[in-house]
């Protein structure tokens, strides 16, 4: 065998030993990220998909500058919030409703536990970002805005104005805590289990409001397409058949608050599209009682007409509400006459 043959044998050799050894360091990578995952979530205790009703407070690391809190004492010692009210949140953990950090550390402990939590400043609200300091035309910015320290909002971006010179302003639309760590002390007040409960919790945290909620299973008609059958013509219309189904349904009193309230006008579909998927229902009616006696009852039935109710439940209604149909009936007829 010649010197060369040798050489390239060899070659070959060495190069399948460090083929091996990169799977092998590849597969001891990839089982330490494994374990280190696991070791991150602790078995037993809450874990993701628990709602928690959680005290907490909130401050920047550096100057112990106040971020949040659930508790009305400290928000009146900092002076803050007069007309906010302050109380335990419900949060629903793996949602994204706190700071990763947080819900890591909240993970395996159980109702009592408490703790605290640094969260860096880039996982908080992002590290500071020079770039976003923009020279803009003042022009851009409302006339009753024009001032230094004012809030704006500029193209779809929320900044504050540092500096108005001349024509130009100088707009930072960084987050105002930016490049702050954040410091948690939480405590577990309990884990919530009652959907109701659940369902008030996430309403409250979205709006800042407390409705009245309830749950209910409807059967409702719906339209269905009927499968075709394998000798049916492929060009054929489709066909349709109603059938009943059970809905289970998510009803929340509509109030005056809620109709006004600038969360729900702008995100309502977004918002009933969080609770439709965290609590796991099939749909959600907003029900609005309008005034008392027969115009109080019939708003109560609209929930259950939007289930898909007919005659008989309305029938029954009117029984239930003890209202004599006819008696109604007669006094309509009386006062066209």
């Amino acid at each position: 065998m010649s010197n060369d043959s040798e050489a390239e044998e060899a070659d070959v050799e060495e190069q399948e030993v460090d083929e091996t050894e990169a799977q092998d360091t590849e597969a001891d990578e990839e089982t330490a990220q494994e374990e280190a995952t696991e070791e991150e979530t602790p078995e037993g205790g809450l874990q993701e998909g628990d709602f928690v009703e959680l005290d907490y407070t909130a401050r920047t690391v550096e100057g112990d500058d106040l971020v949040d809190t659930t508790h009305p004492e400290v928000a009146e010692e900092e002076g803050v919030g007069e007309d906010q009210e302050f109380a335990p949140r419900t949060i629903v953990l793996g949602q994204g409703h706190l700071f990763e950090a947080v819900e890591s550390d909240i993970y395996g402990k159980e109702a009592g536990d408490s703790g605290t939590v640094n969260v860096s400043a880039e996982e908080a609200f992002g590290e500071y970002d020079e770039s976003e300091v923009r020279t803009i035309s003042k022009d851009k910015i409302p006339e009753d805005d024009r001032y230094p320290g004012a809030h704006v909002d500029v193209g779809g971006e929320h900044g504050h104005v540092e500096t108005i010179i001349g024509g130009r302003a100088r707009v930072d639309f960084n987050h105002p805590l930016a490049g702050e760590g954040i410091e948690y002390e939480y405590d577990i007040l309990r884990e919530v289990e009652d959907r109701e409960e659940q369902a008030q919790g996430l309403i409250s945290m979205f709006l800042d409001m407390e409705l009245e909620v309830w749950f209910e299973t409807d059967t409702v008609e719906e339209e269905q397409m009927v499968e075709p059958d394998e000798d049916d013509d492929e060009d054929a219309e489709p066909e349709f058949e109603t059938v009943e189904v059970e809905k289970e349904t998510l009803y929340i009193e509509a109030t005056p608050q809620l109709t006004m309230n600038q969360q729900w006008m702008m995100g309502k579909q977004q918002i009933a599209q969080q609770l439709t998927q965290i609590l796991d229902i099939d749909r959600i009616i907003v029900q609005e009682e309008i005034g008392g006696g027969m115009g109080g009852m019939m708003g109560g039935m609209g929930g259950m007409m939007g289930g898909g109710a007919g005659g008989e439940d309305i029938e029954a209604a009117l029984e239930d509400a003890d209202v004599d149909a006819d008696e109604i009936m007669e006094e309509i007829e009386g006062a066209e006459e």
